[in-house]
């Protein structure tokens, strides 16, 4: 099933049972190799959610601004996006142009992410692929400039959202997560994972 909510394509459960944990246990190698950290606001306070990438290039965030870089904080190159995520890709978005970056983010139990635009990319011709994995998200659409009204819907385990044309620089965010309400992840959370053609 497929909503259609201010320009938003929520695609509800669009992954099975069976792909999700596939994704999670590819994912759980990934990790290894870059694990979650958690970066820093330009304003030097830290954000409430956990994040890694994979890809050609990673979103990075500390006082010098929001950025793609090409290195985990750690000092080595991002892993590769893997071919479950990127199918997903394939299947909703283009199967000739693959994302640059699959942001990582991990929501714990008070975690959550304020309004914002996804506007650091060059293109914005391409959408933003979003998949969520795990507990359930209370998902905030807000406009293409800051204020006015505002439209929510719960995202579940398995949803994926295609923010493209006039959604794609419009404000959104995550209010709130129902921690341990999915059983994907064993100790509770959500996953976020969005594709992004960077340049």
């Amino acid at each position: 099933m497929v909503l259609k909510l201010c320009g938003f394509h929520i695609h509800k459960g669009f992954l099975d049972a069976s792909a999700q944990k596939q994704m999670v246990d590819a994912l759980r190698d990934l990790l290894k190799a870059a694990p979650l950290y958690r970066p820093d606001t330009p304003y030097g306070k830290p954000m409430r959610v956990r994040m890694s990438s994979a890809g050609r290039l990673g979103w990075f965030s500390d006082r010098r601004g929001y950025r793609y870089v090409d290195r985990h904080p750690g000092g080595q190159p991002w892993p590769a996006i893997p071919d479950q995520i990127l199918h997903v890709w394939r299947d909703l978005v283009s199967d000739q142009r693959m994302p640059d970056c699959c942001l990582i983010n991990y929501y714990g139990e008070d975690a959550r992410m304020g309004l914002h635009q996804d506007k650091d990319e060059a293109d914005f011709s391409w959408p933003v692929l979003s998949i969520s994995l795990g507990d359930d998200a209370l998902f905030r659409i807000g406009n293409p400039t800051r204020g006015g009204k505002t439209e929510s819907i719960w995202l579940g385990s398995g949803d994926v959202v295609v923010m493209g044309g006039e959604a794609r620089l419009t404000y959104h965010g995550v209010d709130r997560i129902r921690f341990k309400s999915s059983s994907l992840l064993p100790k509770g959370g959500r996953i976020n994972l969005t594709l992004r053609v960077v340049e």
